[in-house]
């Protein structure tokens, strides 16, 4: 739930925001170093937002979001895991409690689907003609052809675990880790 900005100074929401941002930035130039996980530190990257949503509001994991989104464009040297942040995983979890309050369990299920689907697609076929990985994909053969297909089927079974995860992150998140990130709050 949301906090009342009332009880929650100015300076509190910002300082609560550089810390935040500045362990999503670390997730994101930790793709440089560590190339394999280019989906899963994006992914802790997104929970990390949404603990700022969680502990302010979600206008402030918005504000998060762009921060980190776009200093991960200029300084991480993973290009695509900036990209993916800034497709999908940083806005996401400011969203999907946004589709689930106003939509019914399967038309919102579908929704998130669907926006999953179009966010890889606009990064792959971005990442195909726009970086040219086209010569990469021809070189495969038949192979390249159905690239793109195979990549959004394992794409899609990620986000079902992803889904599920961001989910039950606000239950896990306050049962578990609050007492132990903010022990006296």
């Amino acid at each position: 739930m949301e906090k009342n900005h009332s009880t929650q100074s100015f300076s509190y929401r910002i300082a609560l925001g550089g810390i935040i941002a500045s362990l999503c930035i670390l997730c994101m130039f930790l793709t440089g170093v560590i190339p394999m996980f280019y989906l899963l530190l994006p992914m802790a990257a997104s929970g990390l937002i949404y603990i700022m949503a969680l502990e302010t509001s979600p206008y402030w994991g918005f504000l998060t979001y762009v921060s980190v989104g776009l200093l991960s464009l200029i300084i991480t040297p993973n290009k695509d895991a900036a990209l993916v942040f800034l497709l999908f995983f940083g806005y996401y979890p400011l969203l999907r409690p946004k589709i689930d309050q106003k939509l019914m369990k399967l038309v919102a299920f579908l929704l998130r689907l669907g926006i999953f689907n179009a966010a890889v697609m606009v990064f792959f076929w971005g990442s195909v003609y726009l970086l040219g990985a086209d010569e990469l994909l021809e070189s495969l053969g038949d192979y390249g052809k159905y690239g793109g297909y195979i990549l959004l089927g394992v794409a899609n079974l990620m986000f079902l675990s992803y889904d599920y995860i961001i989910g039950t992150f606000p239950a896990i998140y306050r049962r578990h880790l609050k007492t132990r990130i903010f022990p006296r709050h």
